[in-house]
């Protein structure tokens, strides 16, 4: 960060009075600029055994499968959020849903959120977001395919919890990889 977002002028990075951390901080105006992490939510939709998956059409990771999810937008409950993505990259509908898994990820300052749903009906389609969507039996998941570690591991949870019909909430942080696949 260059200049204030409230004056123009220019900022400097200092640790504010009763803070513990640095933090952009205009000198003109005071104004300090905190920078937050973004949350990513999304849905797990099912339909009897299967699940909804979504090839990416956008970068990060074009070409590869996920589950629906974006990041949050202002104004929005993460339930909304995570409806809205399912709309927008699948042009799918969900029942109720239920807080499943949550995934810290310090590295690149994000938090992942995901929820189990039913969809509501068949009624889906490739979203602008998608090059494909469907319904993938368990032994038809593309495990080496996956987009990113924190769809892959809510698969595994997902598949491990409904032999036992128990969901609980899972709560991880997952460390940076190597810098080859630096991917979540």
């Amino acid at each position: 960060m260059k200049f204030c977002s409230a004056c123009g002028q220019s900022v400097i990075q200092r640790i504010p009075d009763g803070d513990s951390r640095l933090r952009y901080m205009c000198e003109h105006c005071q104004t300090i600029h905190y920078q937050n992490p973004n949350i990513v939510a999304g849905v797990l939709p099912t339909w009897g055994t299967q699940v909804l998956l979504c090839r990416r059409a956008i970068e990060p990771r074009r070409g590869f499968w996920t589950l629906p999810a974006g990041f949050m937008e202002n104004g929005e409950t993460l339930d909304q959020a995570a409806r809205r993505e399912t709309v927008e990259e699948a042009c799918a509908r969900v029942g109720q849903t239920s807080l499943y898994q949550l995934f810290d990820l310090p590295h690149i300052n994000q938090v992942h959120v995901f929820f189990r749903a039913e969809l509501s009906d068949l009624d889906f389609a490739t979203g602008v977001e998608s090059l494909e969507v469907r319904l993938f039996e368990e032994h038809e998941i593309p495990w080496t395919e996956l987009a990113f570690r924190t769809v892959a591991r809510t698969l595994e949870c997902y598949y491990r919890d409904r032999i036992r019909q128990h969901y609980p909430i899972g709560h991880e942080y997952l460390p940076p990889m190597n810098v080859s696949s630096s991917t979540s």
